[in-house]
């Protein structure tokens, strides 16, 4: 079974975040992944960015699906107050 902690590490290590969080049960997955890189993309590219990190482990089938909400930090700051 895949652990979120594992899942938290690959995007670490293919993207500079300032706040990563994965949760899930072992199949299904939710990440939150705050990152300066963001600024400036439309909700698809930032996530596709997130996808290359991931793209192996998904092509491989290791990992089946992750959701995910993406922000800056500016947004991520401004939604908690």
């Amino acid at each position: 079974m895949l652990d979120p902690k594992q899942i938290e590490s690959w995007i670490a290590a293919g993207l500079p975040c300032t706040t990563l969080v994965v949760e899930g049960d072992g199949q299904h997955f939710q990440a939150l992944v705050v990152s300066a890189e963001f600024a400036g993309l439309s909700r698809v590219k930032r996530q596709q960015r997130v996808f290359q990190t991931i793209r192996e482990h998904l092509d491989s089938g290791v990992l089946h699906a992750l959701s995910m909400q993406t922000m800056t930090p500016e947004e991520w700051e401004a939604v908690r107050g």
